[in-house]
């Protein structure tokens, strides 16, 4: 018997607002940047608020100018349930292009690779779907901020 076909149900947008990068500096594993978020939003059917300033992106970058991206942050719904967030994901693509997004200059999301595993919790009973969901995303990285559609798989 054949499992199921996947499926994406998409659930919010969701802006993150960042802070400059940190450069932490080379690591073993790379060289580390922390990214401080300050902000943002969720905007969708089922998932509506603020994110709140004081969380990151623990990025590493590799010599061929790929991103690592670990986050972790907290959102409050517009009707007051605090929800975590987590996303662990990659952004790759043309040296000549990852070059432009690290200047700040405005890239075309096309013109590169941004995808997220995102992993959302919650102790909200009227949000304990999100506890028992996989998420996944596809991102944009704007000069001061990323932005993803958050997709629900089926």
């Amino acid at each position: 018997m054949d499992p199921p076909p996947l499926g994406l149900d998409r659930i919010a947008r969701v802006e993150v607002r960042l802070d400059p990068v940190i450069t932490l500096g080379p690591t073993p594993q790379g060289l580390r940047r922390i990214v401080p978020i300050t902000g943002g939003r969720l905007e969708g059917d089922r998932l509506r608020g603020e994110i709140l300033p004081g969380g990151a992106d623990w990025q590493l970058v590799h010599d061929d100018g790929s991103i690592t991206v670990d986050t972790r942050y907290t959102a409050r719904t517009d009707d007051g349930a605090p929800v975590t967030l987590a996303t662990h994901g990659v952004r790759h693509g043309e040296r000549a292009v990852l070059d432009r997004l690290a200047a700040g200059e405005h890239v075309d999301p096309r013109e590169y690779h941004f995808r997220l595993g995102v992993r959302l919790e919650a102790g909200d009973d009227r949000y304990s779907w999100v506890n028992r969901t996989v998420f996944v995303a596809s991102a944009a990285r704007l000069a001061d901020a990323v932005v993803y559609d958050l997709y629900a798989l089926s």
